[in-house]
Formats: structure tokens, C-alpha cells, sequence
């Protein structure tokens, strides 16, 4: 497949596991229900971005840089499987988090902390300024560091759920719908390129977690067009193809509400499965909404792509309450 071409680092433990959801299915009355658990990638708790780090880890490495570079929110899973990547691999790591310092370590940043990665905080989110200055620290120091973007989201990063399609294929292709969470779209971006190249046909849905559906439609056409030109596959894709629910951003990023806290406690307590309140709770919960008001039909066999992000849970203790 396309991807086979690509320098990789072995990181991450695949394929991961396809499992069915018995439970919830049987609540749910005639929807059946998969989970696909990238949360058990196994890279420090694991994750979805696990997999985008052994394209962009081998790139790094590729280009003689010593130092990842990347930047998130304050519990940030992107940001904590990068620092476990940095040590697997004897980089080092600098993390740039939006935000202010938390007076205690829990859930990611602590992670953080104990994976070594030094932490600048960027106490405005739209300036980008703490990000340069980190880059430009490193290169006075001597030391050359390869800048991941937010979410891994490059053609590189992406390129491994165009691969993790390719997995899919090899397990069961037989979805309606493919449900997962977005932010950065990188993830969306992959699966629908590869979707296209493994001859996939039904929907690939995102629920969003921050942004609008018309901001995030555009930007995830944009990655998978430009990861179809990256990998030679030809294919184009509009904004209008691209599948967004947007109608469950509740009060905002991060934000818990009801929504998350019923979805993380329903599968939880059907099927022993953790999710957490930031994105995979968001998303799940709304699955459940479009699942329970036919917008998602019921005799559907829906396939949850669990992205991870559990630590979260950790630091959310009393908003989950």
C-alpha cells in the first residue's frame, strides 16, 4: 500500500484490537456497536497519536534533529505520547503548552514531567511567539529540533491513518459509520484518504470537539489533499465531502458537561471501557445522541474509533463527579 514507503520507528502496538461492545449495543436496541482501541496503542498509556510519531519520529530522525518540538493544550495527549516518543528514542523533547502553570501535577502534565520534556507556558493561546523562541533556545544550545505541528497533523503524521485504514481492512471493513474525534483533523484526514484507497464506503464521521463544522470540514479536506499528493495517491477531496457534527461543543473546549459525563459513565459501566472528558467523552457522547434521535439509524453496525486520551480522566476528578 502506500505507505510502505515511508521511513518508520517502531513505536506503537498494532494492529490494535477491533471489539465488539455487546453491552452498549444491547442499551442501544438494534445498533451494533464496535470499538476500535487506538487508546491501547501502548506508548505511555497510548493514543491515537502514537502512530502519527513513528512517521514523524523516523523524519526527525531523518533529518538529524536531536529535539522534538511541539506544542498543545495543558493536558495535551499529543503532547505527552511526543515526550514518551522522545524517550524511546533518545531525543530530547520541549513542549510548549497553552495556558498558565496548574498549581499541581495531575493526568498529562505530570506524565510530561516524568518523561523528562522541558515545558515553556504560553500564557496567550494565539501567540505563537513562546513556540519560536523554544526553536530558536535549542538551536543557540547547539542542538537542531524538528517542530511537530499541533495534533501531528502534517502529511507525514497523517499518512499513518491512511495506513491505519489499511489495517482495517485486514479486520472488518463491514461499518456504516466510522465515529471519532476531531480537533486537529488529522486523524479524520488519514482515514478518509485511505478510505478511498482501500475502496471503503460508508461514512466517516467526526464529531467535532472545538471547532465549527465549515472551519473544520475545510481544514481536514486541505490534510487530505495535501497527504494524497504526499503519498502520489491522485486523490482530490472537497469540504462538502467531509462529515462533521459540530452540534455537541457544549460550553467549549475542555469544558465537561453533562454530554460527557453520562457518555464516559455509560460505557464504563456496560463494558469496562474508559474514555475521557475532553475528546473521546465529547465524541461518544454525542454517538449516543445521533444514535437514540435516528440520525444515525438503529439497525446501523457503527464502528467507535477510540483515539485515547485517558490520563485526562485523572485531571477532570471533580468535574466528572
Amino acid at each position: 500500500m502506500a505507505t510502505r514507503r515511508l521511513p518508520k520507528v517502531a513505536l506503537a502496538h498494532l494492529p490494535t484490537a477491533l471489539e465488539p461492545l455487546p453491552r452498549a449495543s444491547e442499551v442501544l436496541e438494534g445498533c451494533e456497536l464496535w470499538v476500535k482501541r487506538d487508546d491501547q496503542t501502548g506508548l505511555a498509556f497510548g493514543g491515537n497519536k502514537t502512530r502519527k510519531l513513528e512517521y514523524l519520529v523516523a523524519e526527525a530522525l531523518g533529518d538529524g534533529a536531536d529535539t522534538l518540538v511541539t506544542t498543545g493544550a495543558p493536558q495535551s495527549n499529543h503532547c505527552r505520547q511526543t515526550a514518551a516518543a522522545a524517550a524511546r528514542t533518545g531525543l530530547a523533547c520541549h513542549l510548549v503548552l497553552r495556558g498558565s502553570p496548574p498549581a499541581t501535577l495531575s493526568g498529562n502534565i505530570l506524565l510530561d514531567r516524568l518523561l523528562g520534556a522541558e515545558i515553556t507556558w504560553a500564557i496567550d493561546p494565539e501567540d505563537n511567539t513562546p513556540l519560536k523562541k523554544a526553536m530558536d533556545k535549542i538551536r543557540r544550545a547547539g542542538h537542531q529540533p524538528y517542530l511537530i505541528p499541533y495534533g501531528g497533523s502534517s502529511p507525514t503524521g497523517i499518512s499513518a491513518y491512511v495506513h491505519a485504514m489499511e489495517e482495517l481492512k485486514d479486520q472488518d471493513l463491514g461499518f456504516d459509520e466510522i465515529v471519532l474525534a476531531s480537533s486537529s483533523g488529522g486523524t479524520q484526514a488519514g482515514l478518509i484518504v485511505g478510505a478511498r484507497q482501500v475502496g471503503y464506503t460508508g461514512r466517516i464521521l467526526a464529531i467535532s470537539v472545538d471547532r465549527r463544522a465549515p472551519e473544520l470540514r475545510t481544514l481536514v479536506a486541505g490534510l487530505a489533499n495535501q497527504t494524497s499528493e504526499f503519498l502520489g495517491l491522485g486523490f482530490t477531496f472537497n469540504p462538502d465531502e467531509v462529515l462533521v457534527e459540530d452540534g455537541y461543543l457544549g460550553g467549549g473546549y475542555a469544558v465537561v458537561g453533562e454530554l460527557e459525563r453520562q457518555a464516559v459513565s455509560f460505557f464504563a459501566q456496560t463494558e469496562g471501557l474508559l474514555l475521557d472528558p475532553v475528546y473521546t467523552g465529547r465524541a461518544a457522547g454525542g454517538m449516543l445522541d445521533l444514535i437514540k434521535t435516528g440520525r444515525i439509524p438503529r439497525v446501523s453496525r457503527v464502528l467507535f474509533w477510540h483515539t485515547g486520551g485517558t490520563p485526562a480522566l485523572f485531571a477532570f476528578a471533580e468535574a466528572l463527579r
